[in-house]
């Protein structure tokens, strides 16, 4: 259920070892789509699309009443933060009342979507048993947080260990021995709520740690020191250190967003996430940051940046793909243009954006485009920039990403 970066590929490696699987989905063009061999997530090919649809191992719908033919329902669905940073888990709620509907004795149904502790026993298991069945005996209910990292090139859904938890023992067998099927490794822990808290920590730590290296180069930036020559300088010690790296903000759904969940729950238990809660303070600050940047510099040659060109050079949340979600790139544009900016952007993965009601296309790339604005900045890192050129060919070059490393230049401005 849900057919997005992490629905899609799943299903897809279910159908390629001959499992007969149906897709779920609300948004009927991504069903036309499927049903005509078209992919739209980056990881997956349409040829594999094709291959799998023609073989009638794979399938897709927007009839939810099929739900009452599947064995296993694996929910895959989004999981936001509302306005007030609380989690809006409406989307798993929707899911879970429509498999609720279609529900029968012998079914399985797994939980992927990212949520605070307690979600799939305390609201999922609630709407289930209301139909008279009992969970470990007449159906079967686990969680097991997904692992997908669009365009990572060296792990895939295979050989990714895949954490599991049940509601009961019965339940977590079952799950284990589904997702063995296509996964080399998985990793049974004792409740659902521990996988749902092993996914919060995972991406908990990570924000944690940008937080820090973003705070530490704010410091650097103070003491007139190259943040990137201390992490490389750093990054020499062979036991406890691990590297991260500063940025234009938090981007992609899980970062930005997953330890929110676990803030938001501790609240209601009055606990202070004090770590959570400063990250999350530090890493939304890097819009603002990397635009003050951009002002200052343009200030020193003196222009204004109200009415001045700025070109973005990629808006994806991550090198090499075409996820938009969360990206910060948004927020920097959002910025520019609020102070007045006149602003273009280049990314060959994304053929358009929106930032509130202005719309923004993809301009071809050309020396000509560097040079016509008054400032370049990178924000995504795709590998196809080609960082001398733009140093080249652009007039002043804000780098939030370090992707001109080892270059130098008296216009070339890095974090």
């Amino acid at each position: 259920m849900g057919l997005g970066y992490v629905g899609l590929p799943l299903a897809c490696e279910f159908a390629k070892i001959g499992f007969s699987v149906t897709g779920f989905e609300v948004d009927p063009s991504k069903v036309k789509s499927l049903l005509a061999g078209k992919s739209y997530v980056g990881d997956i090919e349409s040829r594999e699309i094709r291959d799998l649809v023609k073989s009638k191992r794979l399938t897709a719908t927007t009839d939810f009443s099929k739900l009452h033919a599947m064995d296993a329902i694996i929910i895959c669905v989004p999981t936001p933060l509302n306005k007030t940073k609380d989690p809006d888990i409406s989307y798993i709620d929707q899911a879970a009342r429509k498999a609720r509907q279609a529900l029968r004795s012998g079914q399985l149904i797994i939980l992927e979507s990212t949520t605070y502790p307690g979600t799939t026993r305390d609201n999922v298991l609630p709407l289930f048993q209301g139909k008279g069945l009992n969970v470990g005996k007449d159906f079967y209910l686990a969680f097991s947080p997904e692992r997908i990292d669009p365009g990572n090139k060296n792990f895939k859904l295979a050989n990714t260990p895949k954490v599991v938890g049940g509601i009961t023992r019965t339940c977590q067998d079952l799950a284990v021995t589904l997702y063995s099927q296509i996964v080399e490794q998985v990793i049974p822990v004792s409740s659902a709520e521990a996988a749902e808290m092993t996914k919060i920590l995972e991406n908990t730590f990570r924000a944690v740690n940008i937080g820090l290296v973003n705070e530490f180069m704010m410091i650097c930036d103070k003491l007139g020191l190259s943040v990137w020559e201390i992490i490389e300088a750093a990054s020499t010690k062979p036991y406890g250190y691990m590297p991260f790296y500063p940025g234009p903000g938090l981007g992609g759904h899980c970062i930005p967003i997953d330890p929110h969940y676990l803030s938001w729950k501790m609240k209601s238990l009055n606990f202070p996430a004090r770590f959570i809660e400063l990250a999350g303070e530090i890493n939304s600050h890097m819009p603002d940051f990397v635009v003050t940047k951009v002002m200052k510099a343009l200030n020193g040659r003196k222009k204004s940046i109200k009415g001045s060109k700025i070109l973005v050079l990629g808006v994806a949340y991550k090198a090499n793909v075409s996820d938009m979600r969360e990206s910060p790139a948004l927020d920097v544009i959002h910025l520019l243009l609020q102070m007045g900016s006149n602003v273009t952007y280049h990314d060959p993965y994304v053929p358009s954006i929106m930032i509130g009601s202005h719309r923004l296309n993809n301009q071809p790339y050309s020396p000509r485009l560097l040079n016509s604005a008054d400032a370049v900045i990178i924000t995504t890192p795709h590998s196809v920039f080609n960082p001398k050129d733009i140093l080249k060919h652009s007039k002043l070059v804000i780098d939030s990403r370090n992707m001109l490393h080892g270059l130098n230049a008296a216009h070339l401005v890095r974090l």
